[in-house]
């Protein structure tokens, strides 16, 4: 299988040449500004929006903020970030922080943040290790963002989720809500808990157990897991094909249902069979025993549930990377996914840095400049020329997405700012 790390050809040594024109030419600054302002209706969100940079040979500046679009476009295009995060809002401009008397430079909000990183799958997909993904084991992160978001929407009611590939081998979910963003560190911690079913380290052997009854929200997540079961674990990852798969399997059996199974899949080898007697064996013990036995879904959740990181959505003050951020070790960069498309998203399909920047001096079709421009104000015209710009690469229908997620969310500002108002009219 192809891993996306030989999967480009991108260099890493050509970024000090490339990242100047794309934040000179094909960053999207304004939609960027027009997410993070949230429409304005809570005065100095913006400007009290901590950033910050990775630099050239792992130099890192936090605490940037910025005044205005214009202040964070200069400053980036001076700075040429490698990486971008991005962190809370805090109590007073992060720059000044240091002249903030002790103790009163305080996070106050930020969306809730998910972080799936593949790395923490690597006890259960035999495809690849460590940084290497290919698209067999992206179907994990297809999961993940299915179950993850159903639950986020219709378990907790939010609306605006974000979902952005990380640019290497993970997913992260920006909810944007307002009431999202307000959360206290404990109701964070509470909802990641709830989402969270795979438990323990490597030491543990056995990460997932059901209870009786099981729980809906763990029921609507098997319902999703068995769409995908068969192809992806019996079939692409083999788990039931070599000895130390299957052993691997076993283990989180019985141990009377252990010995019989090894005994069956001596005269059965298609991991579907083999599959089926497991699973008869679950009904029979769910027949006999006293307290629930659901031995089939803890192994299908440990080999497919989603993992998170909880400790990146429990705080507030949690730095996370940047949507459009380039990945220095792919070039790829960090872009918004569209959910409609989820089924047939190709993470070696996001265009890299090179690529978006080779597609910006391939010669104009058809589209010659006008010269009537010429006359226009400075600054339109520069604006302008950078919409069209994004629009002649890969990127365009990236930012396209980007620019509907924030069109239904500006919807729900336009409610809260005539809220505002009626509240401060006097009648």
């Amino acid at each position: 299988m192809l891993s996306l790390m030989s999967s480009s050809n991108y260099d890493s040594a050509c970024l000090p040449d490339l990242l100047p024109l794309y934040y000179r030419r094909l960053f999207p600054f304004s939609q960027y500004y027009r997410w993070l302002n949230y429409g304005g209706v809570q005065k100095n969100y913006f400007q009290n929006r901590e950033f910050s940079f990775t630099l050239k040979d792992d130099i890192y500046v936090r605490y940037q903020s910025f005044s205005t679009q214009t202040e964070l476009e200069k400053e980036m295009q001076k700075m040429n970030p490698y990486k971008i995060d991005i962190g809370a809002i805090y109590s007073h401009r992060p720059n000044q922080h240091n002249t903030v008397k002790s103790g009163t430079f305080q996070a106050l909000e930020k969306e809730l943040v998910f972080d799936i990183d593949m790395t923490d799958y690597d006890d259960v997909r035999s495809c690849c290790s460590a940084a290497d993904i290919c698209c067999k084991c992206w179907t994990l992160m297809t999961i993940a963002i299915h179950i993850l978001d159903r639950a986020l929407r219709e378990d907790f009611g939010f609306q605006h989720l974000l979902w952005v590939y990380s640019g290497r081998r993970g997913v992260h979910c920006w909810v944007c809500d307002e009431a999202a963003r307000k959360l206290s560190v404990a109701a964070r911690s509470a909802v990641a808990e709830y989402l969270s079913l795979v438990k323990g380290g490597e030491e543990t052997l056995k990460k997932v157990v059901l209870t009786d009854p099981i729980h809906p929200f763990i029921r609507e997540s098997l319902a999703v897991v068995e769409r995908y079961f068969p192809r992806y674990a019996l079939q692409e990852q083999d788990i039931l094909g070599r000895k130390e798969s299957v052993d691997k399997v076993l283990a989180l059996t019985p141990e009377d249902v252990r010995k019989e199974l090894q005994q069956d899949f001596q005269n059965e080898k298609k991991p579907e069979n083999r599959w089926k007697l497991v699973k008869e064996q679950a009904n029979r013990k769910q027949g006999t025993a006293k307290r629930g036995q659901y031995f089939e879904k803890e192994i299908m959740l440990q080999y497919c549930y989603p993992r998170l990181d909880v400790n990146v959505s429990k705080g507030v003050n949690h730095l996370l990377k940047s949507p459009f951020s380039v990945h220095p070790k792919t070039g790829r960069i960090s872009v918004p996914m569209d959910l409609k498309e989820l089924e047939t998203f190709d993470p070696f399909a996001v265009p890299t840095i090179g690529q978006i920047c080779e597609e910006l001096d391939r010669p104009r079709t058809g589209e010659e400049e006008d010269k009537s421009e010429e006359k226009e104000n400075e600054k339109d015209a520069a604006e302008r020329r950078k919409i069209r710009d994004y629009k002649r690469t890969s990127l365009a229908k990236y930012v396209k997405y980007f620019d509907q997620f924030l069109d239904k969310m500006a919807r729900s500002w336009k409610g809260e700012l005539l809220k505002k108002s009626d509240l401060q009219k006097d009648f």
